[in-house]
């Protein structure tokens, strides 16, 4: 096997016994074929799985620092580097986490579908205080994607045990083997995972397309992930605080790094934690204006879906309505039932649950918003109220809540609501109580010109004035 560029072989190494080939179990080649060739859409998807389990490494090193147990010499920052070997063609993603023994890598690695993050997280949930919410593997598939784009994958390893030696794992694309080797040149506490890259693969020799595949997919892991000696990673996930604990100023700047387009000061943020019908965490942002109006195309779905801090499918676009698509933000979830490829959300009514969920608070939250600034929420209504309107129309199962957020123009010269428009309702006509009267016009000048308008002002009896046709479609319905 080839050696590591960055560490050299100790004079132990060079005495430790020759690698020891083994064959894959659980019907491995078979299903290695299908996680490296049909499991996911996105090739890229690689790089998203090794650093999700680059971060469960780290994770647990730091939940044995916390234990106060016995832990291996190693670079004291927690981090992931990301390193290439023009020459070589190689790949390589260092941890400085919790490392792996022999025994540990045989287990892990050579039997596909076995998560060994997933063990750890049920032994500390099953242990006193234990904490695996930080743990992102689940399936135990992740690490195989190496091999949609490498011919060869090396994994070098040293346990966080102070008493247990290096160990290196080798495997080629399409083998049914796997040698295994004490040594290999890791003396430090972590795990390096080393791809030879196949020729289609040399795009992932490149350090601003790694960098763009980190931020689309890790951009929000908990460790910092270093390309090319850079930090690609430098976003705070904001979602997973304690809303109490996030500054305006912490909102604005996650608004404007995690999402493109955002480059204007969000006129609202809504972030709440909920734990039905599964534990939820999300962070909502109204921006203050939208391109549509200026005829620059329908606007996309702005809310991701997460798991844990990482991208599962970003814009999602079942977990919001399309009439919500003004919104930005993330909803992220530790329990949501995933495929395997962790590309899609497997249940499908538990994510309409989890819209149901997302959609409920958005629409109390901005019904609370024009309660306690009546004025600010008019500015914002002015912009977006044909979101609103569309989803008074079509959201058949949510227009009662949606219709109370409509404001219109009156023929007392103010804005007013429906429902406020009904209050004014003069109690000697019974006959109107459950009636709105409205008149359709260009502009209120007109409105107020029309012959129509003539019988209502003499009565004295207070009339709504919309301008658009959507406004017309919105009463009749």
């Amino acid at each position: 096997s080839r050696a590591f560029a960055a560490d050299a072989p100790s004079a132990a190494d060079a005495d430790a016994p020759p690698a020891e080939e083994r064959r894959f179990q659980a019907e491995t080649a078979s299903l290695l074929n299908i996680v490296s060739n049909a499991l996911y859409t996105e090739r890229e998807v690689f790089l998203r799985e090794l650093l999700s389990n680059a971060s469960d490494a780290l994770e647990k090193c730091r939940q044995r620092r916390v234990a106060n147990e016995p832990t291996a010499d190693g670079d004291d920052e927690l981090k992931i580097t990301i390193t290439v070997d023009q020459d070589a063609k190689t790949l390589t993603i260092e941890d400085s986490g919790i490392g792996m023994t022999s025994d540990e890598l045989a287990t892990n690695l050579g039997t596909i579908a076995l998560s060994g993050s997933k063990k750890f997280a049920a032994e500390a949930a099953a242990a006193e205080g234990g904490d695996a919410s930080a743990i992102i593997g689940r399936f135990g598939v992740g690490f195989y994607s190496a091999f949609m784009v490498g011919s060869k994958v090396t994994v070098a390893s040293r346990s966080a045990d102070p008493a247990a030696a290096a160990a290196t794992w080798v495997s080629a694309d399409g083998a049914e083997t796997y040698s295994l080797a004490p040594g290999g040149g890791k003396t430090s506490r972590g795990t390096k995972v080393t791809i030879d890259l196949k020729d289609d693969a040399a795009e992932y020799l490149k350090e601003p397309r790694l960098r763009e595949v980190v931020q689309k997919y890790s951009n929000f892991v908990s460790f910092p992930i270093e390309v090319g000696g850079e930090v690609a990673n430098g976003v705070g996930a904001v979602w997973t605080r304690d809303p109490r604990e996030v500054k305006e100023e912490e909102y604005e700047a996650f608004y404007k790094r995690a999402f493109k387009g955002a480059w204007d000061t969000p006129s609202y943020h809504l972030h709440f934690r909920a734990d039905a019908p599964l534990d939820v965490k999300c962070v909502l942002f109204l921006p203050s204006f939208h391109t549509e109006k200026g005829g620059l195309g329908r606007l996309e779905p702005g809310v991701g879906l997460y798991s844990r801090k990482v991208r599962i499918e970003d814009p999602c676009p079942d977990i919001a309505p399309d009439w919500c698509r003004f919104a930005k933000g993330v909803v992220d979830s530790e329990d949501l039932p995933l495929s395997i490829s962790r590309e899609k959300a497997q249940d499908k009514r538990l994510i309409a649950k989890l819209q149901d969920v997302v959609v409920r608070k958005l629409l109390r939250f901005l019904q609370d918003a024009a309660k306690k600034d009546r004025e600010k929420y008019l500015e914002w209504h002015a912009e977006f109220s044909t979101f609103l309107k569309e989803g008074a129309c079509h959201d058949h199962a949510r227009r009662a809540e949606i219709a109370k957020l409509l404001y219109f123009d009156s023929s007392t010269g103010a804005q007013t609501s429906l429902d406020e428009y009904v209050a004014r309702t003069p109690a000697d006509l019974p006959e109107a109580q459950d009636k709105i009267y409205y008149l359709h016009a260009p502009t209120r000048d007109l409105a107020l010109a029309s012959p129509y308008y003539e019988a209502f002002k003499a009565s004295g009896r207070e009339c709504l004035f919309v301008y658009n046709a959507i406004d017309d479609f919105v009463m009749t319905n």
